[in-house]
């Protein structure tokens, strides 16, 4: 039998290292040093820190992308693999394992997930483990042995979603499953956002509505997406003047 230091492999994109000491590296999950954890400082993009752990080919089965302000409490490796396993006996192609995200598209769109979200709890009331059409970057898992890599002209933003719909299209499944942690993201849940943002986030829109137009509508955790030209429109109403 393995364990989890066997079967997970921790990577995260570092611009921030306050914020990292606050939350990743203060995870009682990671205190104990016996989960590995690789950092990548100031990475151009997710892709350029998570594709190259994939591409040496880990020892571990299952390779974690998570960002530098989730906090993971104790037990939660364990609990993770635990769910995993109960997925991989219903899905016998899982590809991509996440705690956040979306099943359908428009109006019958369904948020599936459990995590604690800038202190507030976010329980959604759809049964786990869900196969999903949509996933938040926050936190995910890519089993290590597929050929499945991140966009880097996505950037920073929609490379979950974009990963999900690779996973789709070469017969793979993507699952949500029940295992909280806590994510402190700064950026605001409603509101203006800098310009900066807004437009990083637009230019990320852009490449994943041109990408995947012909798998319109996509429904992401912050967006519905039914025509190019979507997410450029709603950031447009929440930049700070």
């Amino acid at each position: 039998m393995t364990s989890a230091g066997d079967d997970l492999l921790f990577v995260s994109g570092i611009s921030r290292l306050d914020v990292a000491r606050d939350c990743l590296l203060a995870s009682p999950c990671l205190q104990s040093g016996g989960r590995p954890l690789i950092m990548r400082w100031n990475a151009s993009s997710a892709a350029d820190a998570f594709n190259a752990v994939l591409d040496s080919k880990p020892a571990q089965r299952w390779v974690v992308w998570v960002h530098q302000d989730v906090r993971l409490p104790l037990g939660w490796d364990s609990l993770f693999l635990a769910a995993i396993e109960r997925a991989q006996a219903r899905w016998s192609q899982l590809a991509v394992v996440g705690v956040y995200g979306v099943v359908g598209a428009g109006s019958n769109a369904r948020r599936v997930g459990h995590v604690i979200d800038r202190g507030n709890l976010l329980k959604e009331p759809h049964e786990t483990p869900c196969a999903v059409d949509s996933m938040d970057e926050l936190l995910f898992a890519v089993r290590g042995d597929t050929s499945l890599r991140l966009d880097p002209a996505l950037g920073f933003d929609l490379y979950a979603t974009d990963l999900v719909l690779q996973a789709q299209t070469a017969g793979l499944t993507s699952v949500v499953v029940d295992a909280c942690c806590e994510h402190w993201s700064d950026t605001p849940t409603d509101g203006e956002v800098s310009a900066s943002l807004a437009r990083r986030v637009a230019a990320s829109g852009g490449v994943f509505e041109t990408k995947w137009q012909h798998r319109l509508p996509v429904s992401t955790p912050c967006f519905d997406v039914s025509r190019p030209g979507d997410i450029q429109a709603f950031t447009n109403t929440f930049i700070q003047a």
